[in-house]
């Protein structure tokens, strides 16, 4: 059982990584070269990272393994056409240099604070592993850190449950999945489970009741339970719960009524994977290949984490390069589009833009008080309209439509709670669209 509770340290991509000491080492103490993770010919015994032996999504081993988990568990290839990449346009030199400069020595303050930082202080202060940004479609700003470069894959975390409402949406807009369908009436077999009696919409905007608790402190919550399940490897001859994502989902019972309130439950993702890959007959992956991954031309393969069926993990599982990310982030930004080539209709990207019911978000996100979350992706409702695809540990595609901006962002952050890392990332989002908002306006 031992390996099992380790695994569920990593499976669902959002366990709080715990440090190792009261005060974590900082970015540049905690760099896996200068700690010198799995370097050496072979590897000193303290510095090798493998399992069951050690817990791999701990901090600060988290810092390597957020790029190396092919390591540790078994995946499946989302393709990319390696004829057809579409190249990133990246402005001059000499304007590459100036961007960095002054973006760099951006000020803004850090949220409910009295403290300032740079933006190039934050990325330090959030452990960033890689971040780029794009502006009216040209790459502008490019820097790796940590485990990561331009040729490397990083974890998405959670930001693969925004690829896989993506398919959802674009699903629905084909008429291939009715919206207000029943989940038991595309899947037969859920049974008596909560999700029985819940409409897709529901499942994809997370207003589902369901009695599925994501407290990480509790040893005895249900995400545990359901780690435990996913776990890619065989279960001991005493273990009798579920196997896998999808027979854990049949196990899941309500807790209120479906549709009158916001609740951020990993599982939702899962159900989805599983109506995606019934309606269709493919698998997550190949789907994420076929309408993103190869229509955008990216430039590396991904790859996502399965359980022990194979079923890749849609709540968390997807791995994926920089650039390619930024090719997403654009289509989104450009209501569809990637340089005049049609990706997703308009009418899909307008959904998620739309955002969720803010009377149904709730209060349990202090950093986002003004916040939606719908179709798996956050909306933020401020004066730009920004909406993102985010994952704990400080991972984001930030969109500002406004500013015609679009950030990615890698990182690998001590703590698993986006609510410790806003403060000091999402003023500083906001302070880098101001900057090329004012840049704009010079031009003309």
């Amino acid at each position: 059982m031992k390996i099992l509770l380790i695994l569920a340290l990593v499976l669902t991509g959002e366990i709080q990584a715990r440090p190792s000491q009261s005060s974590p080492l900082s970015a540049e103490d905690s760099d896996p070269r200068k700690m010198r993770w799995m370097m050496g010919a072979p590897p000193a015994r303290d510095k090798i990272i493998t399992q069951p032996d050690s817990v791999f999504f701990s901090f600060p081993k988290l810092r390597w393994s957020v790029c190396n988990l092919r390591q540790f568990l078994p995946t499946k290839v989302i393709q990319r056409d390696s004829q057809r990449v579409t190249v990133l346009p990246i402005v001059s030199e000499q304007d590459r240099v100036r961007f960095e400069d002054r973006i760099d020595a951006l000020t803004f303050p850090v949220m409910d604070s009295s403290e300032k930082l740079t933006w190039k202080e934050s990325l330090g202060r959030n452990y960033t592993d890689g971040i780029l940004i794009l502006h009216r479609n040209k790459l502008i700003y490019e820097k790796y850190f940590g485990c990561l470069d331009q040729d490397a894959k990083h974890a998405a975390m959670s930001m693969t449950k925004s690829v896989t409402g993506l398919l959802t949406e674009l699903l629905i807009s084909e008429g291939k999945i009715n919206e207000k369908s029943l989940i038991r009436d595309i899947i037969p077999e859920i049974g008596n489970s909560a999700f029985a009696d819940a409409t897709v919409r529901q499942v994809l905007d997370m207003t589902t009741a369901l009695q599925f608790s994501e407290d990480y402190s509790n040893p005895k919550a249900d995400i545990w339970i359901y780690s435990i399940a996913a776990s890619p490897f065989p279960k001991p001859k005493s273990y009798k719960g579920p196997n896998g994502y999808w027979e854990y989902l049949k196990r899941v019972k309500k807790a209120g009524k479906h549709g009158e309130v916001f609740g951020y439950k990993t599982i939702n993702s899962d159900m989805l994977g599983w109506v995606l890959t019934r309606v269709t007959g493919k698998p997550l992956t190949e789907l994420v290949s076929e309408k993103l991954w190869k229509p955008m031309g990216a430039e590396q393969d991904a790859y996502m984490t399965v359980d022990g069926y194979g079923v890749p993990f849609a709540g968390g599982g997807l791995t994926a390069n920089l650039r390619d990310l930024g090719r997403l982030g654009l289509v989104m930004l450009n209501r569809g589009k990637l340089y005049n080539k049609r990706i997703l209709p308009a009418s899909v990207v307008e959904k998620v833009m739309e955002g969720g019911d803010r009377a149904r978000f709730g209060s349990g996100f202090p950093t986002l008080k003004s916040g939606s979350y719908a179709s798996q992706w956050w909306s933020f409702h401020n004066k730009n309209e920004a909406f993102a695809a985010r994952g704990v540990h400080g991972q984001t595609v930030y969109i500002d439509p406004k500013a015609e901006m679009v950030i990615v962002r890698f990182a690998s952050h001590p703590e698993a709670k986006n609510g410790k890392i806003d403060p000091t990332s999402l003023p500083a989002y906001e302070a880098v669209a101001e900057f090329l908002m004012s840049q704009t306006s010079q031009s003309h």
